[in-house]
């Protein structure tokens, strides 16, 4: 168990981390589905699906940004003693405060959802086209 000084020597919480990531997981990929249902009704094929799909997939990333981290992430919290900061914290707009990476929370829905996303879109493709 951690003491109280191993928390001010390093506030960020593992175990909220993964459950972060683990919810940020799960939000992609439910997701992901949707948009392979929405391109197998709209009847995309090749390139324009794939392109649906990741367009559709960072501005999901983006707007989770925008309604849960952006807001956690006031520039006074980022501040030093000297009140010197850029108020990005740790990452890009503090991402690495709430979730493991960056990248994982940017461009991890891409590659985690992607065989939903072309289940449903063959799928849907298919009903549709019958």
């Amino acid at each position: 168990m951690l003491s109280e000084r191993d928390f001010q020597i390093s506030p960020i919480v593992q175990e909220s981390v993964m459950h972060n990531s683990k919810a940020l997981q799960n939000l992609q990929s439910l997701s992901a589905s949707l948009f392979g249902i929405s391109a197998g009704i709209l009847g995309l094929e090749s390139y324009s699906g794939f392109l649906f799909y990741i367009f559709f997939s960072l501005l999901t990333s983006f707007l989770i940004y925008l309604v849960r981290v952006a807001p956690l992430s006031s520039p006074k919290e980022y501040k030093d003693n000297k009140g010197t900061g850029n108020g990005l914290g740790s990452g890009v707009g503090g991402v690495k405060k709430y979730f493991r990476s960056g990248f994982e929370f940017w461009a991890g829905g891409i590659m985690n959802g992607f065989a939903g996303f072309v289940l449903t879109w063959t799928l849907f493709y298919g009903l549709v086209r019958a």
